[in-house]
């Protein structure tokens, strides 16, 4: 799989960590980033993963820009494209080129709080518990069929520091498991309904975390 992040790259250390330990039955080929400082291009760097860096800001245009990552990605052959952090929105000529074999997790219980600041939206909304969600990804932001999700009790000492960390937990635990299912052939996307053991979920599987 090519791994693709803008970040510190907490999600793909969680993946490193379930291959080195046999949880995960995988090859990272690669890992792209489109900012030269994100961290995560060092944590591929320790564990002897082939790392580079695509800046968006060197193209004239989302398009062209989404050309060459298009490139860049289709040249290590991946079965699986995983977005952990990676903080740009495709075109949908390139979400349609990954159709069914894109993954990406979003710090919300999906359909709730799409896009960014989420834990800061939960905290002024004064919900009483937030979560995680993994998806495949389809033109619409954040609107894939979710997989899996896990959830998180909102507490009233909660910061948004506080809170992103809890949930970064079950990011850490509900994603490797969730591509652990794709490798394996367990986990599908047909006419955009996700079939999992070859049975439509009708809601997404729900991690009961401790």
């Amino acid at each position: 799989m090519v791994v693709l992040i803008s970040g510190n790259g907490g999600n793909l250390q969680a993946m490193i960590d379930a291959i080195r330990a046999g949880r995960l039955p995988a090859r990272i080929a690669a890992v792209i980033s489109n900012r030269t400082d994100a961290y995560g291009l060092q944590r591929a760097a320790d564990a002897g993963i082939h790392a580079e860096t695509l800046s968006h800001t060197t193209f004239d245009s989302r398009e062209a820009f989404d050309r060459a990552l298009q490139q860049r990605v289709d040249s290590f052959q991946p079965d699986l494209v995983v977005l952990a952090g990676f903080m740009r929105i495709f075109t949908a000529d390139f979400v349609r080129h990954y159709a069914g074999r894109m993954l990406n997790i979003h710090p919300s219980l999906l359909p709730l709080y799409k896009g960014v600041h989420t834990h800061r939206r939960v905290l002024e909304d004064g919900a009483n518990e937030h979560g995680v969600s993994v998806h495949f990804v389809t033109p619409e932001l954040d609107g894939g069929s979710v997989i899996m999700q896990a959830k998180v009790p909102v507490l009233p000492s909660d910061t948004e520091e506080t809170l992103a960390q809890r949930v970064h937990v079950q990011e850490h635990i509900i994603y490797p498991r969730v591509v652990k299912w794709f490798v394996e052939g367990r986990l599908k996307l047909e006419n955009d309904q996700v079939m999992l053991d070859d049975n439509a979920l009708t809601r997404p599987v729900q991690h009961l975390s401790e």
